[in-house]
């Protein structure tokens, strides 16, 4: 096992948002599932208001009601990060200072997507970021959503300009990136995988943990496979074998979209999602059900 610290446990998930019909946040189904996530799918953390949880089309206020759920439903059980990041870095800061007043144990701020504001911008954004706050900070790295990467030189810089910076949520889908950056990270900082098919062959160069969407259905397995990783790795490689068709099937569609009807195939009220998303077309569901089929309700 990997002795770095880890600020948030090794398996969070990245929380989705479930809507009434009528498109509003049903926070006590939220709070329902936050519970099934950390006692049920054995989650040390939650991430609340990250993109699958559909943050582009939430509110600010909603953001902070599901913060606020969320911290209610888990209590001292698991921590709660918090996505406070957006393209717009006064924007952000202004939601790292709510989401600190809402109690999150820490803050997860994204690469500013759509307007790529480069290297130089990157650091001065998150240093930004960094410096409004005491809580720790998860830098998320999504090159494929963000449409730029967040290189290993601008993140140590920033790492050693901003302490409070302890991890990154990596994914980039660049494993040799990814093992530079756990090469060259100085103590106190980690890795997360954000990727769930790259979370085992990040443990093998380093990584602590993954911040994961599949965990909302194999979130035990998923706990199993990194907690034995280091000492039956043959094991946790057969896990992660074992877990694929899920997780590809949970990605075979725009996420969030195939984990909210997953999950409410298992009898929560979640499937509703916000434009421009939209539901699974009847080939999709077929996809996502068949794989499913060999991961049955956990008594």
């Amino acid at each position: 096992m990997n002795s770095a610290p880890r600020p948030w446990g090794r398996l969070l998930t990245a929380m989705l948002t479930p809507f009434h019909p009528d498109g509003s946040v049903n926070y006590e189904e939220a709070q329902r599932i936050a519970t099934y996530l950390v006692d049920d799918q054995k989650n040390d953390g939650i991430v609340v208001s990250g993109t699958t949880g559909e943050s582009p089309t939430l509110t600010d206020q909603e953001k902070l009601n599901l913060l606020r759920a969320t911290k209610e439903a888990v209590g001292d059980r698991a921590s709660v990060v918090f996505g406070a990041g957006s393209y717009d870095t006064a924007h952000t800061l202004h939601m790292i200072a709510e989401g600190e007043k809402g109690g999150a144990d820490g803050i997860m701020v994204v690469n500013p997507y759509y307007n790529r504001p480069g290297q130089a911008g990157l650091l001065a954004h998150f240093t930004a970021s960094a410096t409004a706050t005491e809580l720790p900070i998860m830098v998320y790295n999504i090159q494929p959503r963000s449409a730029i990467n967040l290189e290993t030189d601008t993140l140590m810089r920033l790492v050693e300009r901003c302490p409070n910076v302890k991890a990154v949520k990596e994914a980039s889908g660049i494993l040799a990136q990814i093992g530079e950056v756990i090469r060259r990270a100085p103590d106190g900082f980690v890795v997360y995988s954000g990727d769930d098919g790259l979370t085992l062959p990040i443990l093998s160069l380093g990584g602590v943990g993954l911040v994961s969407v599949a965990a909302h259905i194999v979130g035990r397995e998923l706990a199993e496979m990194i907690e034995i990783f280091a000492s039956e790795p043959a094991k946790a490689r057969k896990i992660h074998h074992t877990v694929m068709p899920v997780i590809e099937a949970l990605f075979s569609a725009p996420s969030p979209v195939p984990v909210k009807w997953a999950l409410a195939e298992r009898g929560f009220a979640c499937r509703n999602v916000r434009l421009p998303l939209v539901e699974l077309s009847d080939l999709e569901i077929e996809r996502v059900r068949t794989a499913l089929a060999q991961f049955p309700v956990h008594a």
